[in-house]
């Protein structure tokens, strides 16, 4: 394997440049050609929650873990509707806030808590709405129709239905996380499409992107030729000569 601790200095909003146009089967093509063999592929189940979602960026971990105590009873229909704002007074609340940097990836360790939608349609917008292009969660995620309506980029294991008060706990943010079984350290890049999340350390990921590239492109063009054959009319997936003329901008 390559790569030193030297490299953890490259920025990874620059690195993530990098990746733009890469498909996870490029990347992971990529990984196992440097012989990080199946290391960094979340689990299957960890998954988009909406076809076409894409994005690359560097982790923002968050590490969770199960709520040691009930949420107690709420006695007025405004203290239900108050419910998280109750809850945070109480046992108080870390969250990404000002960490957050355009182009983030929100990394979510649930820490094996049950049922709980930790993110919903609301508060993962607030984040995009700070800068992040994705959220992941080995978690469940709730309002799921409207994170699919409004193209919310969330990635979880499971759908759920219940809220955060008396269930989970945000604990640590930017800490070595494991995530989907793989580990998650701050800056490295996170990236999903509909084949699923696959993490690259930071120490390899230009290598890795430099790799991936050519397996994107030799693709691309084999298929524009198919195209051609089948007089197929061409879409952006064999725009080759697009996806070449962005990485000059590197070499």
């Amino acid at each position: 394997m390559s790569g030193g601790a030297s490299s953890r200095t490259k920025d990874p909003f620059d690195v993530r440049k990098l990746y733009k146009y890469l498909r996870v089967v490029d990347v992971c093509d990529a990984l196992d050609g440097i012989g990080y063999f199946d290391l960094t592929l979340m689990s299957a189940e960890v998954r988009p929650l909406w076809l076409g979602m894409e994005f690359w960026g560097p982790a923002l971990t968050m590490r969770c873990v199960p709520a040691n105590r009930p949420m107690w009873k709420l006695d007025t229909t405004e203290e239900i509707v108050d419910a998280h704002g109750i809850w945070f007074k109480e046992v108080g609340s870390i969250g990404p806030g000002d960490t957050i940097r355009p182009g983030h990836v929100i990394v979510t360790d649930t820490g094996g808590a049950g049922e709980v939608g930790c993110w919903g349609s609301a508060n993962s917008m607030a984040m995009v709405t700070s800068g992040a292009v994705g959220i992941v969660t080995d978690g469940y995620a709730r309002d799921t129709a409207e994170l699919a309506l409004q193209k919310t980029p969330v990635c979880a294991r499971k759908r759920g239905r219940t809220i955060i008060p008396g269930r989970i706990e945000v604990v640590e943010l930017e800490a070595r996380i494991g995530c989907g079984g793989v580990q998650v350290r701050p800056g490295d890049i996170v990236g999903c499409d509909d084949d699923g999340v696959v993490v690259v350390p930071l120490e390899v990921a230009e290598e890795v992107a430099v790799h991936a590239r050519a397996v994107l492109l030799s693709d691309m063009k084999a298929r524009s030729d198919l195209y051609r054959r089948l007089d197929k009319e061409p879409d952006s997936t064999v725009d080759y000569e697009s996806v070449e003329a962005y990485y000059r901008q590197f070499e």
